[in-house]
């Protein structure tokens, strides 16, 4: 369990042994993967590995063909930039294992990352109170990050706070380079897959080949300017309450019909900094030495200070657990994980508040990783009856959270995905402006395109079923409604008999996902 009586997506026991790593204590977990606190108890191959490390266990003994495909391409991102970069301003990868252990199926052929230990991360130090006055030091140094990436060819593609972490020199390293891709000419190729808030406009409407998305070195920049106004001024460049709100507000300042409007407390020669990296259309965007002059200028020094120490919890606690599990965070799920705390005596769990916990069942199953994805779409419609636990009940019943899902022979376009989406209808729901895409979308569809563009059709139809006349739950009819159609449903005066079984998985998984107290 993880703290919160979830389940480790990898269970691994206190005390197990891979290599000369002793598993210790775990740290985080996410949908397919989990990280563990290990010391080296045996001989190593390599004298100079430390005492203690992080160990990201990603499974691949139970999974589906496709679900192993997805991880593999993910974890082998991850090693080939580690073995062909060592930078310090990049967490540090010392070995790659796999588990040999037949007596144990659920981790029998697991591959395990052992990295650099952290002790913080930005995330943590964003939430710290007072905020801490680091913050242009501490950028200097995430821009002297990316400039290392950049220079040697590659995009991070990830860059947000959970993927900076905090050493215990108080220096920083850039972590989690699964989304990370070698630059062939301009651009590279990565995994249909980003985090709304720091993700450039222009690849929100971007065509996805069988590669995966094109992507430029100027989209770290954009999430470079996105994440020094939330470090400088605690909150994002663009308005919006939700992370959708916000990819909304970015396309539309993208699309010149809406400014972008800094907030005033950003240092007059950060927000040129910030403007510059924000620039609606890559080519404007700053980059190269000039940015890194720039930001080093910004911080009052070519070589950036010593951050300072997180605060701990009690004299006993760190905050290692909160930061080691950020190394887990694009390898485990689809942007969003959740992470193990610890209390004071460093054996109990802590209880912090989970994020859409009001709404959605944390302890029944619904993987970690699409919790924050499941309950923003949810908010982003005003129909009451479309809610985070309904979203992921149909999510179960239509897929079993299977992000790569694919059924060609599913009438005529086959579905794919973890919404089960036929290429042609998900090209009207796809984007979140409304306006349909111009291209009919191609498979793979992920988590991130699919998750919203379902909340999206649901809030479109639950106005069209009929107000009055129709038996059952409504939010059952709502979900009945998106397997077959609002017409079907109205005629039938209710969920049409040739799938109610999907309606029962979907009423048993609502009643199992709605928190108590909650109709």
């Amino acid at each position: 369990m993880n703290g919160r009586g979830e389940p480790f997506a990898v269970p691994v026991p206190q005390g197990y042994r891979v290599g000369p790593w002793e598993v210790r204590a775990p740290l985080a977990t996410g949908a397919f993967g989990s990280v563990y606190e290990a010391r080296r108890t045996g001989e190593a191959s390599d004298p100079g590995l430390p005492r203690t490390a992080a160990l990201k266990f990603l499974a691949t003994g139970t999974n589906t063909p496709r679900h192993l495909t997805h991880l593999r391409d993910l974890v082998e991102r991850e090693i080939a930039l580690h073995r062909r970069l060592r930078h310090p301003r990049l967490i540090r990868l010392y070995e790659t294992l796999t588990v040999d252990d037949p007596g144990r199926p659920e981790l029998d052929g697991a591959t395990v990352l052992v990295l650099e230990k952290a002790e913080g991360s930005l995330s943590a130090l964003l939430t710290a109170s007072p905020r801490p006055a680091a913050g242009p030091a501490l950028l200097a140094q995430i821009c002297e990050g990316l400039h290392q990436l950049h220079t040697a060819g590659w995009v991070h593609g990830d860059l947000k706070p959970a993927n900076v972490l905090l050493m215990k020199d108080g220096t920083i390293r850039l972590a989690d380079f699964n989304m990370a891709a070698e630059l062939e000419g301009t651009h590279a190729y990565t995994p249909a897959f980003s985090t709304p808030d720091y993700t450039p406009p222009e690849l929100l409407w971007t065509e996805i080949g069988e590669r995966g998305r094109r992507i430029r070195p100027s989209a770290d920049i954009w999430a470079f300017g996105v994440l020094a106004h939330l470090v400088l001024t605690g909150s994002f460049p663009l308005s919006g309450g939700t992370p959708t709100a916000r990819r909304d507000a970015a396309v539309a300042y993208a699309r010149g019909t809406d400014a972008l409007r800094l907030a005033p407390e950003l240092p007059g020669i950060w927000r040129d900094i910030v403007r510059d990296c924000l620039a609606r259309t890559h080519a404007e965007r700053v980059g190269g030495e000039e940015l890194l002059r720039r930001v080093s200028a910004a911080a009052g020094t070519e070589r950036p200070r010593r951050l300072p120490r997180l605060r701990r919890r009690s004299r006993r606690t760190t905050v290692t657990a909160a930061v080691v599990a950020t190394l887990a965070a694009a390898a485990l799920g689809y942007g969003v994980s959740d992470w193990a705390a610890r209390s004071g005596d460093g054996k109990s769990p802590a209880t912090p508040a989970v994020y859409g916990a009001a709404e959605l069942r944390t302890d029944r199953g619904v993987p970690v990783g699409y919790r924050r994805l499941i309950v923003d779409s949810a908010h982003d419609c005003v129909q009451p009856e479309v809610t985070p636990a309904l979203i992921a009940a149909m999510l179960k019943a239509e897929s079993d959270f299977d992000p790569d899902l694919s059924d060609p022979h599913a009438g005529r376009e086959g579905e794919y995905g973890i919404a089960r989406w036929t290429p042609s209808l998900l090209r009207w729901w796809i984007r979140a402006d409304g306006v349909p895409a111009t291209a009919t979308p191609r498979p793979p569809f992920s988590p991130a395109e699919s998750i919203p563009a379902m909340a999206r059709y649901l809030c479109y139809m639950e106005p069209l079923l009929r107000p009055a006349g129709l038996h059952g739950d409504r939010r059952v009819l709502l979900a009945a409604a998106y397997r077959t159609s609002y017409k079907k449903v109205n005629a039938a005066g209710g969920v049409p008999p040739a799938i109610r079984p999907y309606a029962d998985r979907v009423t048993r998984y609502l009643k199992e996902y709605t928190p108590p107290g909650k109709p």
